[in-house]
Formats: C-alpha cells, sequence, structure tokens
C-alpha cells in the first residue's frame, strides 16, 4: 500500500478547519494567496517583531533572523530559511480552543492569508519574487507552548504552518502575492 501523500494523511482543508478559506475551492486546491505580516527576531527568546519588508537569501534565510547564516557556506534546502503560517490557521485555534495567538507569537517569519500550506510540501512556490520549496510541515513544539499558552501545542497540530528552502533571493513585502509554481 502506498504511502499518503502530506496532504492527503494530514487532512488539512478549509473545512477541517472549520473556516472558509479565500483563494481555495472546495477540493482544497491552492489558489493565490497573500502576505499579510511579517515577523523577524534576531534572538530565539525574543518576540519576532513585524516588518514591512525582508531580504531572502537562498540557504541562509531571511536577513536580520536569528536563523540567519550570516558567514560560511550556504546550505542548500535547508528548511530553516523560511517559515510560513497560514492566519485561518491562527483564526481557527481561536475558534476551537478559545487560544487568541498572533502571528508574531507562533515565530513563523510570514503570515498568509488564501493559500494551503500545507499542500506545498515537497512543492515550488513564490512569495513575491523570491522562489521557494516547501520542505516540511513546522509543527508545534513544546518550547512554542512554554513561549505562548497551554493548548497551543494541540490546537496547532498539523495547522503550525510550514518550513521552506528559499532558492532564489530577492525581496519579499507585505501585501506580496504567494502561489505554486505549476510544473
Amino acid at each position: 500500500m502506498a504511502a499518503p501523500s502530506p496532504r492527503t494523511h494530514l487532512g488539512w482543508h478549509a473545512g477541517w478547519l472549520g473556516c472558509s478559506v479565500p483563494g481555495m475551492n472546495e477540493s482544497g486546491a491552492n489558489g493565490r494567496g497573500e502576505v499579510v505580516e511579517i515577523n523577524i527576531s534576531p534572538e530565539h527568546e525574543r518576540l519576532p517583531e513585524p516588518v514591512d519588508r525582508v531580504v531572502a537569501v537562498p540557504g541562509r534565510g531571511l536577513e536580520g533572523d536569528r536563523y540567519f547564516i550570516a558567514e560560511g557556506d550556504p546550505v542548500p534546502n535547508r528548511q530553516e530559511d523560511l517559515t510560513l503560517i497560514a492566519t485561518e490557521a491562527l483564526e481557527g485555534l481561536r475558534e476551537r480552543e478559545g487560544i487568541e495567538l498572533t502571528a508574531a507569537e507562533s515565530r513563523r517569519n510570514v503570515a498568509t492569508r488564501g493559500i494551503d500550506l500545507n499542500a506545498l510540501v515537497g512543492k515550488r512556490f513564490r512569495v513575491g519574487e523570491v522562489e521557494c520549496e516547501g520542505i516540511v510541515l513546522c509543527e508545534p513544539c513544546s518550547d512554542l507552548q512554554a513561549q505562548t499558552k497551554p493548548g497551543v501545542l494541540k490546537g496547532l497540530v498539523h495547522q503550525a504552518g510550514l518550513n521552506a528552502a528559499i532558492l532564489s533571493g530577492g525581496e519579499i513585502a507585505v501585501g506580496d502575492a504567494v502561489a505554486e509554481i505549476e510544473a
């Protein structure tokens, strides 16, 4: 028996979240999403702060972020280059669990609206002018819960975002389109 695809296995779609996701049809297929917030933190324990734009560097990450590799060789296909979270997931967390969590508190770099991030695992996509590849789901961890609120770990399972590699550099700005690159 073949292993289920990450999207099928995780069962993430608008209906499962209990909310309507603009840009997705009934089957959960991706349309075109948008960057609604960018958050950067130079230190691990510090709450990320919003910025209007950020420079993305392949194999290094986002300039100014705690995971940015400033020295040494770039690391291709590095999952820590960029993290994204859907604002619909944060809204679902509030609706289902009664937990208010901001995009910055999620510790993800880019908050999106209108695109199924889970469907981008193993796929290439663009965030503005930057080409990326979805590497793995960015599952919630005990550190995230310890830095935020009880229930976040359980409430965001399979919905806490996407870790992506940056394949081509450039600038990411609030308002940029997020779209899968069709093969």
